[in-house]
């Protein structure tokens, strides 16, 4: 029985208790992730329907449903291969906050059409909500480790954090700004970093 839902780390279903992860099966899902870019990025996810998404990557209803539960599930299956929405605390100089930020905006900008579709006007804002919730976490985390004690302060400074560096990824991705990703960090940088690092005092 095919499963219902695809867990986050589980990258196709299983059939039989087996992983189907042969040529065609990969193919048939990228056929159907990449129909539901193209058409969010034509007139918006909350307008695309399954059938849309069917047409679109010219595959049968039962196909469909072999691979995916509903249009949501799709949505969500790109997810991984946003990979600046995983990013990994530390990797700059000893003592360097976000050091994320570069590599960061470097990843969108190699991923550009794909994150547009997911995280820009048109997404319907679930994936942007999620990329959210794992950059707070990576930045608490920072702040913790630099000293940040945990409290409401905390959780503001997180926010505003959060909030700079995403409000210049979606003035990247939809076209408000062609900075490239060196002037996306140096920017944010410059707005976030000292009012962190005088909180941080003791």
């Amino acid at each position: 029985m095919v499963n219902e839902q695809i867990g986050p780390g589980v990258p196709y279903r299983t059939e039989g208790g087996k992983v189907s992860g042969d040529r065609r099966v990969r193919r048939t899902r990228r056929l159907i992730q990449e129909a539901l870019v193209a058409l969010i990025l034509e007139k918006g996810y909350d307008a695309v329907t399954v059938t849309d998404i069917i047409e679109r990557a010219d595959v049968g209803r039962s196909t469909f449903y072999a691979h995916f539960t509903d249009k949501q599930d799709v949505l969500f299956s790109n997810i991984e291969q946003l990979t600046f929405l995983h990013p990994a605390p530390g990797g700059g100089e000893p003592g360097e906050l976000f050091a994320f930020s570069r590599p960061m905006f470097e990843h969108v900008r190699e991923q550009e059409r794909l994150v547009r579709a997911l995280m820009g006007r048109r997404s319907g804002g679930l994936v942007h909500a999620r990329g959210e919730h794992l950059l707070a976490a990576v930045v608490r985390n920072e702040l913790v480790a630099a000293g940040a004690a945990e409290s409401a302060a905390l959780d503001l400074m997180v926010t505003c954090v959060v909030g700079a560096f995403m409000g210049l990824l979606r003035a990247r991705i939809e076209g408000e700004t062609t900075a490239a990703p060196a002037e996306l960090d140096a920017a944010f940088r410059a707005a976030v970093l000292p009012g962190v690092r005088a909180a941080l005092k003791p």
